[in-house]
């Protein structure tokens, strides 16, 4: 959500400082990439989840600040709302056993993380929307008691002028309004990112853009948002109908939603950072006191403070970072498309199939996205978040004919893109039993056609069948997910239904 700010109020020489300091910043990243001053390959991956808290009933509790004093670590930070948590697990190369070493400390940090949380009553729940949530949850007063999600909260709010609309319409169909951006946190995801040259980003970005929807489909976990059954993972269209600034007059011109899939392949990473400067108004528009350019001029390295900013309020499903490590800039491809859990090696096996999918696209002669219209990997990504491992895709066709053709999610996966993201793991030195072990999870998902998402929607629909009402059946469905997801067993061999006889409550 941004970087730590000071809430306050901007005048309206503030925007217009703001937009000149951000032509500064964007010269500043021109000037970086013609002098070839970004780091070297070094392989780099990181990882960030976000999570809920809940009680022994399934029921989200707002107590994300006495956790994280509880856990006292620098790796857990608060999210947008109570109910939130964030886990950061250090940078890593991509090589050797790094998936196991992951799940390792991934496993570790959440035991203690739920064990922290069990003493004020609380446990740790990695899924990407959590099926309890009520409206009455998600409002303003909700929000993490931090400065920059207040004033970012208010200025979405004041930028469009109405209360937001949420519309989506699934296997049942959810309309609803909210005053504010807390329905936002009720989308829980995981982030991989890639630190890539500046030479690699376009060929690793478009091919992240390319396969989004293929990780959706089988990696989709949130398909009941407000007691209602929407699409396979609904973060997508919830993230974007929470989050715009545009009134339906706007909406009807064609603007742009500031949650956005794209609209292009792309030539390099400039490309990203030129298009959030020239389609998105500022939201936060905090200057810095550095000038960019005299800090190139100097020989230094600047920290493009604004562009950073300014990024982290474009929510793009996979979006270009700018960061400094020891004084050396560098780049990274953020992936934002994958919902948390179920679990751990869950995570790690949908970690495992983007890395290597991604090295292996990026590096084909003839790439997907020279052979696939943008528009089909957009509606791939739509399609993929309604259907989820059911969804039907556009890829383009084998042979020197050409052109796209419309397959089953499931034979893409299980016939091209495993086989792809095997030869990727090999191209980083990822060992072949960390290699077969979490794309052996992919394929077995593919194999009985069954995700979190299916696994949710088959249970509650069996509680609903034992005789439970609708929030009865929710509140079941989840807790026995968060005694699966804490077993371990990756969620394909979960079985369907629920344990106890009574429900709680």
């Amino acid at each position: 959500m941004g970087e730590k700010v000071v809430a306050g109020r901007f005048d309206l020489s503030d925007r217009q400082r703001y937009r000149h300091k951000l032509r500064q910043c964007l010269t500043g990243l021109e000037r970086l990439l013609e002098a070839r001053r970004f780091d070297r390959p070094k392989n780099l991956m990181g990882l960030e989840i976000e999570l809920n808290l809940t009680g022994a009933d399934g029921m989200p509790k707002m107590l994300n600040g006495q956790v994280l004093e509880r856990i006292a670590s620098r790796d857990f930070q608060t999210e947008l709302a109570m109910f939130n948590l964030e886990v950061n697990i250090a940078p890593h190369r991509l090589q050797d056993r790094v998936f196991d070493r992951l799940a390792e400390e991934l496993r570790t940090s959440l035991a203690y993380a739920d064990r922290k949380a069990g003493e004020l009553d609380a446990g740790i729940v990695m899924i990407g929307i959590l099926p309890t949530l009520d409206r009455d949850d998600l409002v303003s007063s909700n929000l993490s008691d931090v400065d920059r999600y207040a004033l970012l909260n208010d200025q979405i709010v004041a930028a469009r002028g109405e209360d937001f609309t949420l519309d989506i319409d699934g296997v049942e169909h959810l309309t609803c309004t909210s005053k504010s951006i807390a329905p936002e946190a009720a989308c829980t995801s995981v982030q991989l990112h890639l630190q890539v040259t500046p030479g690699r980003f376009a060929d690793v970005w478009n091919a992240a853009q390319a396969v989004a929807a293929a990780q959706v489909a089988v990696g989709a976990n949130s398909p009941f948002l407000f007691g209602r059954e929407l699409w396979r993972e609904s973060r997508p269209p919830l993230f974007q109908q929470s989050t715009d600034t545009r009134p339906p007059e706007l909406q009807a011109q064609g603007v742009r939603p500031r949650t956005w899939f794209g609209e292009r392949w792309i030539s390099s990473a400039h490309d990203l950072f030129e298009e959030n400067l020239r389609f998105f108004p500022a939201l936060l528009p905090i200057c810095d006191d550095e000038d960019p350019l005299e800090v190139l001029d100097a020989g230094g390295v600047p920290k493009l403070a604004e562009l950073v900013l300014h990024n982290g309020t474009v929510y793009r499903w996979n979006r270009p970072v700018y960061g400094i490590a020891d004084g050396v800039p560098h780049l990274r491809v953020e992936n934002r498309v994958l919902p948390a859990g179920p679990t751990v090696i869950d995570v790690i096996a949908n970690a495992a199939f983007y890395y290597g999918v991604v090295r292996a696209l990026a590096e084909e002669s003839r790439p997907v996205w020279t052979r696939m219209p943008f528009e089909a990997a957009a509606a791939n990504f739509d399609a993929a978040c309604k259907h989820g491992i059911d969804a039907r895709l556009r890829w383009p066709r084998r042979g020197r004919y050409g052109g796209t053709s419309e397959v089953d999610a499931v034979s893409l996966v299980r016939d091209e893109l495993l086989p792809l993201a095997e030869v990727g793991l090999d191209a980083w030195g990822v060992e072949p039993a960390d290699r077969d072990l979490y794309l052996g999870v992919i394929e077995e998902r593919c194999r009985r056609r069954m995700n979190g998402a299916s696994w949710q929607s088959a249970t509650f629909h069996r509680a609903l069948e034992s005789g439970l009402s609708r929030e009865a059946a929710l509140a079941a469905t989840t807790r026995r997910y968060r005694e699966l997801m804490h077993r371990g067993d990756p969620v394909h061999t979960w079985p369907v239904g629920l344990l106890e006889p009574v429900p709680l409550g």
